[in-house]
């Protein structure tokens, strides 16, 4: 494929808007890979241009998240490990079982995130008191290891439910829990490329800009959660739950098909 401007016109902008997303949130993914797409590059292209463009935004909001003291080492090590396990076991499973199934699962289940969400006021603002070394770091991997399941089977919106799962298991602040997320993130996006790259399914034209896009778009992100702490990503993360359930929504009824 041969990219023209209007290629660039479609994917950079919204990469950029992508990458603030994932930084605050998760769930940036939902807006990146549907960019390539209505762009006009090949789906399987698509995923791992997509995989070059999020890997190396991530790297940078993982470096801001780092720097600013908001990643437990505890929690993101075990977490990334048991993501990339997890992950792997997915991508084999989702062979076998119906996929409509489990996006009807997801459907039922993101209003009851978003409905607790809403009413647990103080989820993720005030850090409890921090559990055991072992307990840290076996329900780290636990919670890794599910996620990393449910983004191998489904895939959208992994980032937004590790930090709502590190909130609500380990009692981090939502700050840090997206910290902890980010680098869990990153591992599997640095599997997943590597992988598209030996397959040849990376098309740097495109790419290159599409990474330059993300790293602005995660920096800024990071910049922002970092400064506007917990309320203001609990507030992006609605946002997130909002478009993940519409997306799922119109994949059910079969309008889209990414």
């Amino acid at each position: 494929m041969t990219p023209t401007v209007w290629t660039f016109v479609i994917v950079c902008p919204l990469v950029f808007l992508a990458g603030f997303v994932d930084s605050v949130a998760g769930g940036g993914g939902g807006l990146s890979l549907p960019a390539y797409l209505i762009a006009g590059v090949p789906i399987k292209i698509a995923a791992g241009t997509n995989k070059l463009a999020n890997g190396f935004g991530t790297a940078l909001a993982s470096y801001k998240y780092i720097v600013s003291g908001n990643v437990d080492w505890l929690c993101a090590i075990p977490s990334a490990l048991g993501s990339l396990a997890g992950s792997s076991l997915g991508t084999s499973l989702a062979v076998y079982l119906n996929e409509e199934v489990l996006e009807m699962i997801v459907l039922a289940a993101l209003p009851v995130v978003a409905v607790v969400l809403f009413f647990a006021r103080d989820f993720g603002k005030v850090e409890k008191p921090p559990k055991s070394r072992g307990k840290t770091l076996v329900l780290s991997l636990l919670i890794g290891l599910l996620i990393g399941l449910y983004d191998g089977l489904v895939g959208p919106g992994t980032g937004t439910f590790l930090a709502i799962g590190f909130s609500l298991v380990l009692g981090y602040t939502l700050l840090k829990s997206s910290g902890c997320a980010k680098i869990a993130n990153l591992a599997s996006n640095v599997a997943s490329m590597v992988i598209f790259f030996l397959d040849g399914d990376l098309l740097f034209s495109v790419g290159i800009p599409a990474m330059l896009c993300s790293m602005a778009g995660n920096y800024v992100g990071a910049r922002f959660a970092i400064k506007g702490g917990s309320d203001k990503i609990r507030s992006i993360m609605f946002l997130v739950l909002g478009l993940l359930f519409v997306k799922v929504g119109l994949n059910l009824l079969g309008i889209i098909d990414f």
